[in-house]
Formats: structure tokens, C-alpha cells, sequence
């Protein structure tokens, strides 16, 4: 049993709640009282098994998974981030209107959030699934429809805001007895010493003595706070603070375009996802339940600004011409008929009423403000170091063509918890290079995977080119009619580790 240390308590360190030991409770108030009044008395920072820096998302899925482990959920674990709603329940009100910063989260991913106890939240709040999605091109050479019931699926996925992903995570962490606590701080500073073979691991060495001897990281926070763990996880996003003070070097480049956001509204519900590749980039509307749906429209940074800034009705105008007969006409659900030039990939299947193609719901009003953000492609080249991780952004930004960016991140923070899992049952140290590298073994071959999709179809449909468009239409209709790899797409963007040919 480890030996307890006294602790500064910074005025701004929101503890969550914490199982009662017959020991623990005495210490922190003693600590507590002893140090009020006295901010000049130094004593050594809090030690903690895990330190997650960055309370999004991706952080706090991490922080519940491994809460609902059997061999995790005892862990000590530190959150830092700055976000003072981190620190209290935060009331969605259902009446509200639909936030545009959303996620369109895979069937993997609802599975992980049931596993870990949080989509029963997520349940409570505004969400929508989805089943069928259509996607073309504004050639009208082509497209593809794709229902659930194509892979013996229920949906395809969820469309859920961001915030009530975030709420979701944070009262699951709130309401489960583990020893989690929030710092409301930015990671100022990370110094990790290499081993040193002279110490004795001993259960009661001080913490500034393990770090000495490279067994723990020391974390110093811009508010003051100083801490120490075992192992440091960078989910602080795309501009990480971890990755660069662990000297992570990352690959990428900018797409020189612009992605607008926004929540709409119909007449009537909107059930499906639709998707047109446009000849600046796709325009993408998302269901979000109650005749609302969302936006996400790539354009370059110039049209980005017009867009952005003109009024209400003429948006409204460009969304429904981007969705309808803008840029070309409606593709045919055989081109050129039983005749035309990809007849024989149709062959004698009969197409039905539900495969033909439909013009998505017309959008008659603007339900939020217009948000734009540059997109980019970045990855680091490593994932892991001495005692240091990344996961989410901070390992990988895709573009968000396909939705799959939170994804990711969420099958990195599974994968890490179950190896981390496997550390402990082997008595492993867990901030061993040698264990995280399983993390990246499985992590990295799959982001890599997913990110040269995306960018191949980002390539691919920023150029018009008669010959290449004719290559993306036989594209369209393979997957229109060739039945297995219809099957292997859906099967692959649903979250299983496939890739998306035939199997």
C-alpha cells in the first residue's frame, strides 16, 4: 500500500467523488487544513497512476473505460484541463436548439459508450440514428445508397452533438466511485529522468524519490499545481501540449480549405445521411432528430467567407442548390438506361423503389450561427515514449469527410485502456515503452489506414477531369451493385477493423 504524502490543494482543484479509506480521508483533510493559511510551506505534489491531460472527448472516454475495468478501476487518475465545466453537471436542456459541432459516431463507437456505461446518458439527450445514407456526385455520373440491412446491420450510426457526448462522459465519470480528480489548469511544463537500476521499487518511496529514478513523470500546471504518474496520456487535441513537450514530430499538410458548420431545419424529419461531392469539396447533411439536421460543407477559405458572412436566405438558397440540381444534374439510378456504359456492373438485378435515388429534404431555415475551420491531415510519427502516449487529435486530424475523426480517438482510448489492462494483470510497470507499444502496434496500422482513405477521396474528387470522373462514377456503381463490396464499406466505416474490399 502506498504511502500517503501530504498534499497541496490548489483553491481552483475540484475533486470528484472518491470511495472512503480508512486512511486517505484523514490525511487530505489534515493536508488541507495544515496548508491554509500557509501557501509558503512546499510539499510534494499528488502521485497518480494516470495522468490524462486533455478533458475532451477522447480524454474522458479514456478516463470511464478504464473505470469500468475489473483490473483498472482502482487506478489513481488525474484530469487536467481547463474547461471549468468540467467541474460541475452541465444541464442540456432538451428545448434547446441543436449545437453544429457534432459527431456522427460509428456502431463501434455506441458499442464502446454502452461497454463503459455511458450511452445510457447519451439516450436521455437529443440524438439520431440513421440507417440508410446516400452519397453522389454533382457529374451526375453516379451513386450509391447504403442501408444497414445491407451488412445485416440496425444502423449505420448516430448523430449526436459534441456537448452531449461531453455530458455523457463527464457524469458517467461523476457518478461511478473511482479516485479521478480534475485540475482546471494548462500543462505548463513535463520532465521525465531516464531508470535508474539503484532503486529498490518500495511501496513506501516518495514520489520526488520514484521521479528521480525515472519511475514517474512530474507534470507542473500553469496554476501552480505540480503532480506526478506513471504514465502521461496527450489527449489535449490537434495542437497538443504533450506531443510537443515530448518531442513527438508529426507528418501532414494543410488541405487549403475550409469546412462551414451549421444546424438547419425541415418541414419534415430527415432520416437519412447525405453526402454530394461538390468541385471544392462535399457538402454533407446530417440528421439530428426534431426536423433538424446538420450542416458540413468543405469549400475553399475564399467561398468559406462569402459563405459564412451572406444573409440567411441567400445560405439557405446555396444549400438547396448544392443538394439539388447545382453544379449538375441528378444522377439516373442506371446511367444512360440498361445501355449505358456501366450496364454490365448493374447486370439483370432489379433495382427497387428504396435503391433509386432521392433528393434530400429541402432546408427552410437556419437554426444556428455558421462556424467555419481550417481542415488538415496530421499524424505523428510515434504514438508512445518513456511514459507518455497520444491519443485522439493529438496522434492523428483527419478530414472530416466521412466523420470518422472522434472515432478514431474513441477506438484509441479503448485500445489503450484494454492494454494497459494486460500490463497490470502481468505486472508490468504501465509507463514501460515496451507495453505502450502494443497500444501503437494496433492503433497506428488502423488510423493510417482510415487517413489514406480520406485523403484519397479528398484527392480524388478535387479535380475535374472527364476521364477521372468517369473512373469515380464506375467507383459509385461498383458500390451501388456490386453486393460484397457494398457490404465490406459499411462493414469497414462502421468501426471493424477491415479494409474495404472484398472478404
Amino acid at each position: 500500500m502506498n504511502r500517503i504524502v501530504a498534499r497541496k490543494f490548489g483553491p481552483n482543484v475540484c475533486r470528484l467523488r472518491i470511495p472512503w479509506r480508512p486512511f486517505s480521508t484523514d490525511v487530505a483533510a489534515k493536508s488541507s487544513t495544515s496548508n491554509a493559511g500557509n501557501p509558503e510551506q512546499e510539499t510534494e505534489g499528488e502521485q497518480y497512476d494516470v495522468a490524462i491531460v486533455g478533458g475532451g472527448m477522447v480524454g474522458l472516454a479514456l478516463a470511464c473505460s478504464l473505470a469500468s475495468r475489473p483490473l483498472t478501476k482502482h487506478l489513481n487518475i488525474a484530469i487536467i484541463d481547463s474547461n471549468p465545466a468540467l467541474g460541475r453537471k452541465h444541464l442540456i436542456k432538451k428545448d434547446d436548439l441543436p449545437d453544429p459541432r457534432v459527431s456522427t459516431v460509428t456502431p463501434a463507437t455506441i458499442s464502446f459508450f454502452r461497454d463503459i456505461g455511458a450511452w445510457q446518458y447519451v439516450d436521455k439527450q437529443r440524438h439520431a440514428y440513421f440507417d440508410k445514407m446516400q452519397v453522389w456526385d454533382y457529374t451526375g455520373l453516379g451513386f450509391t445508397k447504403y442501408n444497414a440491412r445491407d451488412a445485416n446491420k440496425e444502423v449505420l450510426g448516430c448523430v449526436v452533438e459534441n456537448k452531449v457526448l461531453l455530458s455523457s462522459l463527464l457524469s458517467r465519470v461523476q457518478d461511478i466511485d473511482v479516485q479521478n480528480k480534475i485540475y482546471p489548469s494548462r500543462l505548463n511544463s513535463m520532465s521525465i529522468l531516464p531508470n535508474s537500476s539503484s532503486l529498490e521499487v518500495d511501496s513506501t518511496s516518495s514520489a520526488t524519490s520514484l521521479f528521480t529514478h525515472g519511475r514517474l513523470a512530474k507534470l507542473e500546471l500553469e496554476d501552480g499545481n505540480s503532480l506526478y504518474a506513471k504514465l502521461v496520456v496527450g489527449a489535449d487535441g490537434g495542437k497538443s501540449r504533450v506531443r510537443e513537450l515530448a518531442g513527438f514530430r508529426t507528418t501532414g499538410w494543410n488541405y487549403s480549405q475550409n469546412a462551414i458548420i451549421c444546424t438547419v431545419e425541415h418541414a419534415i424529419e430527415n432520416h437519412c445521411a447525405w453526402q454530394r461531392f461538390l468541385p471544392a469539396g462535399p457538402i454533407a447533411l446530417l440528421p439530428i432528430g426534431d426536423k433538424f439536421s446538420n450542416i458540413v460543407w468543405t469549400m475553399n477559405p475564399k467561398e468559406s467567407s462569402e459563405f459564412k458572412s451572406m444573409s440567411e436566405d441567400d445560405f439557405l438558397k446555396a444549400v438547396n442548390h448544392a443538394l439539388d440540381y447545382g453544379y449538375g444534374p441528378h444522377p439516373k439510378s442506371s446511367v444512360m438506361g440498361n445501355a449505358g456504359i456501366f450496364s454490365w456492373l448493374k447486370g439483370n438485378i432489379t433495382v427497387s423503389a428504396k435503391d433509386c435515388f432521392e433528393v434530400p429534404p429541402k432546408v427552410v431555415k437556419l437554426a444556428s450561427e455558421r462556424m467555419a475551420f481550417p481542415l488538415s491531415l496530421r499524424h505523428a510519427n510515434d504514438y508512445t515514449s518513456k511514459r507518455v502516449v497520444l491519443i485522439g487529435d493529438a496522434a492523428h486530424t483527419v478530414h472530416p469527410l466521412a466523420g470518422q475523426g472522434v472515432n478514431l480517438g474513441f477506438g484509441d482510448a479503448s485500445t489503450l485502456s484494454n492494454v494497459i489492462s494486460e500490463g497490470i494483470a502481468v505486472g508490468t510497470d504501465i509507463g514501460e515503452v515496451s507495453l505502450l507499444k502494443k497500444y501503437e502496434a494496433d492503433r497506428k496500422p488502423a488510423n493510417v489506414m482510415m487517413m489514406a482513405v480520406l485523403d484519397g477521396f479528398q484527392k480524388a474528387y478535387s479535380v475535374d477531369f472527364g476521364p477521372l470522373n468517369i473512373l469515380r462514377a464506375a467507383a459509385f456503381h461498383g458500390a451501388q451493385y456490386i453486393s460484397p463490396l457494398k457490404t465490406s464499406i459499411i462493414s469497414y466505416a462502421s468501426g471493424e477493423q477491415r479494409l474495404p474490399l472484398f472478404s
